[in-house]
């Protein structure tokens, strides 16, 4: 059998979790997370929002499923590393078009398996997400390296990432949805909508959705100002999720203050909620170890009802900052934090979970709905 090349994942704090190297040989630095999904660690890899973080799946069994193109959510691997338990050695699904390994490897990936995930994931609930480094070397002083490569990150707090995943330019979207019963894209729906969509870090399955519900997508730089976006006459503006600090996008921020004021209907998620309640006077915080899963249970305090969704983020919206024309309507039922709300003076409402489903269930579909019934009842007003 192949010796396999031994790994190390070292945290800015001092603890050190040895293991086997996966993907690409190197060293890698970020920001150390967990993430508690039991399914969709492809769509989990090309992930915008995870930039610069490194990311620890709880799920035992990583790579059972292979890999398929239709599964992504964005052109390339994302996350900045990979820790995990066990990666089985074949692959078993009839969508597999590639084993999780070589994977990796080809889209130079560093990665650690045969850690402890379980002791990983408690000390980052009790100590808060933490700074490290993955090193695929066997040398004695490799965990010193490693350790000082931590401490040297300069973590997320004030970084401006939105830009730096975002499109060089200007998209037009027309695929929906994949259906597993075809196996095959949902032609688009006829047009109903004209909707531009900033990309922060945009998940593909967030533009399949607004095109299978009559929506013609532009996608747009994370820099292009409201009167380029005005100029093309939109029925709505999407404002997607992204990474870093959504108080050092000041940029994006001006940008929402802008679309707020035409009273164009605004559907923002993750990061688009964090920047509306910025741009409305709110303040945003970092969180201890963030949102990262697909069980997350978030009320809707306008109905009662409690949908269980899929969460990837570190920053949250500060609830009690927010101004008097800010009507909250969902709720964590974790740790209490808000998860959304709506504008009572403009066609704007937000979300902080992913409502897209990829990966995660599909509980919180309907917001994309209500955003079409906004655009809808916009278009009708002005009439």
């Amino acid at each position: 059998m192949k010796q396999l090349q031994p790994a190390l994942l070292v945290l800015a704090e001092g603890s050190v979790f040895r293991g086997v190297s996966i993907g690409a040989p190197g060293q890698t630095v970020g920001e150390v997370v967990f993430n508690t999904a039991m399914s969709g660690y492809q769509e989990i890899l090309t992930d915008p929002s995870y930039h610069q973080q490194i990311v620890s799946l709880t799920y035992p069994h990583i790579g059972n499923v292979g890999v398929n193109p239709e599964d992504t959510e964005s052109g390339r691997v994302q996350i900045a590393g990979l820790v995990v338990r066990e990666v089985p050695r074949a692959p078993s699904s009839w969508r597999s078009r590639l084993d999780f390994r070589d994977y990796l490897k080809q889209e130079g990936l560093v990665g650690i398996a045969e850690v402890d995930t379980r002791r990983l994931t408690r000390l980052l609930r009790d100590k808060g997400a933490q700074n490290g480094c993955i090193i695929t070397d066997a040398t004695p002083e490799a965990g010193a390296r490693a350790l000082a490569a931590a401490k040297a990150f300069p973590g997320l707090v004030g970084a401006d990432l939105a830009q730096v995943v975002s499109t060089p330019r200007r998209i037009d979207w027309r695929r929906g949805t994949w259906e597993l019963a075809t196996n095959a894209e949902r032609p688009p729906a006829p047009r109903r909508f004209k909707v531009v969509a900033y990309d922060y870090g945009i998940k593909a399955n967030i533009l399949r959705l607004l095109t299978d519900r009559g929506c013609e997508v532009t996608v747009v730089p994370a820099q292009t100002t409201v009167d380029d976006v005005l100029a093309l006459r939109p029925d709505g503006v999407f404002i997607s999720n992204g990474p870093g600090d959504p108080g050092a996008a000041t940029y994006a921020i001006e940008a929402v203050r802008g679309f707020v004021a035409h009273k164009l209907p605004y559907f923002g998620i993750c990061l688009g909620h964090q920047l509306l309640a910025l741009a409305i006077g709110g303040q945003t915080v970092k969180l201890k170890f963030g949102h990262h899963g697909a069980n997350h249970p978030v009320q809707d305090l306008e109905t009662g009802r409690v949908y269980i969704s899929s969460q990837n983020h570190g920053f949250g919206v500060d609830e009690k900052t927010l101004p008097a024309n800010a009507h909250v309507t969902h709720r964590s039922l974790f740790d209490g934090t808000n998860q959304g709300f709506r504008l009572t003076d403009a066609p704007a409402f937000s979300f902080q979970g992913h409502p897209e489903a990829s990966p995660g269930p599909h509980d919180v579909l309907h917001l994309f709905d209500r955003f079409v019934d906004a655009m809808a009842a916009n278009a009708k007003e002005a009439r």
